[in-house]
């Protein structure tokens, strides 16, 4: 169930990043509503989560699937460029995380 709770955080947290670009500012009421939401639900679910795993393994999962998730969302639907070295990147993000919890 844990593990439910980080990749529900994530998914807050997602919805945290993109609330907070389309707030323009802090200018728009409705995404600064969602931005609220998702950041008390991205801790809460956090929390939840830090009762069973490690600190350092659940931070880097979840801050992993904010930077991944947000990447490819803006790649797919912003029109934010898809190049190699973003690709690469974005694996080499994947790659820690996974050997993060293989050492753990």
């Amino acid at each position: 169930m844990h593990w439910i709770y980080l990749a529900v955080a994530g998914l807050f947290e997602i919805g945290w990043i993109f609330s907070l670009k389309f707030s323009e500012g802090f200018t728009r009421a409705v995404p600064l509503i969602f931005y609220a939401v998702c950041g008390l639900g991205a801790a809460f679910f956090l929390s939840q989560s830090l009762k069973h795993l490690p600190v350092g393994l659940a931070y880097a999962v979840w801050t992993g699937t904010a930077i991944v998730g947000s990447n490819v969302i803006a790649i797919l639907f912003l029109g934010e460029p898809a190049n190699l070295s973003r690709i690469a990147y974005i694996l080499m993000i994947i790659g820690g995380v996974a050997g993060l919890r293989l050492s753990t």
